[in-house]
């Protein structure tokens, strides 16, 4: 499992903006949101997460456009990252999924497969695969069901859950009322589907790097 972030590439964008936010942002919003990842430590959702070694629960979810698309599909052509984002709504995931999508080449050059959760209703996912024009299978895993398999649903408190609903509406992204997202997971899944590279932080803002995610992909060919 890895938490950790070299100040290069994707992690340094993040940084910058979690930088410029948190100079300009409300002293009271600052401590509602950091107090909700210290409640995600509490939790204690990485410590039961799935992690290295772990067989991958296979799933079959819909894609943009409404196909059905399942794990163990993808497997039998070369192994999988899996990554889950937040949704559409948070910045944060929008940064990560046009990182991704620069990095695509070279996930596939590896013979891998690219496959993007969310808790996000179709039509919204669709939207976010138009805006950010994605070449890679963005899924909607509505209510959280394949998350949960995998252990890394979390609650939001309340006053998160507030914050986010008066800003954006997230019960309108997700269709539901239970104020559950995911953490922004990372899974590098072999074609035994054995998980070989685990990333999971309770802060959101700390996402898998693309050199860390092609090494363990590398580790796969030997």
């Amino acid at each position: 499992m890895s938490t950790d972030n070299k100040n290069t590439g994707l992690q340094a964008t993040l940084d910058e903006a979690k930088n410029t936010w948190e100079a300009k942002a409300p002293e009271q919003i600052k401590e509602i949101y950091a107090e909700g990842i210290a409640d995600v430590t509490r939790q204690n959702i990485i410590a039961n997460a799935k992690k290295n070694d772990d067989i991958a629960p296979d799933f079959i979810l819909t894609n943009a456009t409404g196909q059905e698309v399942q794990l163990s599909d993808y497997l039998k052509k070369g192994p999988v990252v899996l990554t889950w984002y937040r949704g559409g709504w948070c910045p944060y995931c929008n940064m990560t999924l046009h990182y991704l999508q620069e990095q695509l080449p070279n996930i596939q050059a590896k013979g891998a497969n690219l496959l993007a959760l969310t808790p996000e209703l179709p039509d919204k996912s669709m939207s976010t695969a138009e805006k950010h024009d994605l070449k890679f299978e963005v899924l909607s895993d509505v209510a959280n069901k394949v998350a949960k398999e995998y252990g890394i649903v979390f609650k939001l408190t309340d006053e998160v859950a507030e914050s986010y609903q008066n800003g954006f509406d997230l019960h309108g992204y997700n269709g539901d009322e239970s104020d559950e997202l995911p953490l922004a997971a990372t899974y590098v899944i072999g074609q035994d589907g054995k998980i070989v590279y685990t990333f999971l932080d309770a802060e959101y803002r700390n996402r898998a790097e693309a050199d860390v995610i092609l090494k363990a992909l590398e580790g796969l060919e030997k």
